[in-house]
């Protein structure tokens, strides 16, 4: 068996696009062996122990920027995880580390550089994080969301940055109908446009107000919502349902809302707009404005100007704006047509299989 370090977490963001290519190395090479370092505190103790890949969790923190007398629990943290992560490569030295970025990739990175283990990195936003920027100039290869970010970039050698895009789970091939993905909703089957909402596993409340006040007013003629509220204010909004309204608190499976849509409002997360591109989805993106580094913000501006999406800051959403931007694309059906086009664009479904191929032709020439 080859081990394959997948260093990351903190958040989804920074996980799932490692689940993706440790499941598409796997299906392309049996032997070889994912395993998974990431963060106690982060969203990896609760997802990994259901994918079977062996993984260990060690006391990791971020910088605490604001609380900087914090900063002694990052410097405890990585002590300890230095030792442990020698422990592991002692027992099973890893072929490869591949880091997904955050605070739980740092060390592992840091560990293989000083070690001589060869690293490459997914670098999901167009604005790179610390991580991603400090280990650029020793990554052998680094995959791309945002071709954007190579700016931001120091180069391993000359092709070593790599368009990819995000490595997500793919949409189907052929797309379902979205006839019969409609029907599945309970909406007319033609006719009329739906509108995708959700803020992220997690909901979004700044985002669900502004919807359910819009609801109150009344919808443009002609748009049908299916909106995700997240669970922890679905009893908030759940009243909201009708004739034209699904309210849902998690869409799961989220497949069938993309089927079902033809364009969404969300919040501008890398794997978020990664799966909306993929199903040829145009978003209205609201960055959670405190994402670190406000990072979403400039996935936004940077999509916007792509001519992928339209971008609406948090604090400039309301009822106002959100039903003019609505109306706008209601009443202007080549200004949604660009922006599908603009969307498809920036699709990369298979990503997670080209990044795979990439890491198994690097392994085989080291």
């Amino acid at each position: 068996m080859t081990r394959i370090v997948f260093a990351g977490g903190g958040t989804g963001g920074h996980l799932y696009p490692g689940i993706a290519v440790a499941r598409a190395l796997v299906r392309a090479r049996p032997s070889i062996e994912p395993f998974f370092v990431g963060a106690q505190r982060g969203i990896e103790r609760e997802v990994l122990p259901g994918t079977g890949f062996p993984h260990v969790l060690l006391d990791l923190h971020p910088l605490y920027r604001t609380a900087v007398w914090n900063n002694w629990k990052t410097a405890a943290g990585a002590f300890s995880a230095w030792r442990r992560i020698g422990e592991l490569v002692r027992q099973d030295r890893p072929a490869l580390i591949v880091g997904t970025g955050g605070y739980a990739a740092g060390i592992m990175l840091a560990y293989g550089v000083v070690h001589r283990i060869p690293i490459v990195q997914q670098a999901g936003d167009s604005a790179p994080g610390i991580t991603a920027r400090a280990f650029s100039r020793w990554s052998r290869e680094i995959y791309l969301n945002f071709p954007e970010a190579a700016a931001a970039l120091t180069a391993h050698h000359s092709g070593s940055l790599i368009d990819t895009g995000a490595p997500i789970e793919p949409p189907p091939s052929p797309m379902p109908d979205r006839r019969s993905a409609r029907e599945r909703w309970n909406l007319p089957a033609a006719g009329g446009h739906v509108l995708l909402i959700y803020g992220g596993s997690q909901g979004s409340l700044a985002i669900n107000r502004v919807v359910a006040e819009w609801i109150d007013r009344g919808l443009p003629p002609g748009l049908f919502l299916i909106w995700g509220t997240g669970r922890a204010t679905y009893d908030q909004f759940k009243q909201c349902e009708g004739p034209s309204v699904r309210v849902r608190d998690y869409l799961s499976p989220i497949a069938d809302a993309y089927a079902a849509a033809d364009f969404a409002l969300a919040r501008a997360g890398a794997m978020t707009t990664a799966e909306l591109f993929a199903w040829r989805i145009p978003p209205i993106l609201v960055p959670l404005p405190t994402a670190a580094a406000d990072h979403q913000t400039t996935n936004a501006v940077t999509l916007e100007r792509a001519g992928a999406a339209i971008h609406i800051p948090q604090v400039q959403l309301t009822v106002e704006r959100l039903d003019g931007t609505v109306r706008r694309l209601l009443e202007n059906p080549a200004e949604l047509q660009r922006l599908t086009e603009g969307a498809a664009t920036r699709a990369r479904a298979r990503a997670a299989d080209d990044i795979a191929r990439r890491i198994l032709a690097l392994l085989d020439a080291l």
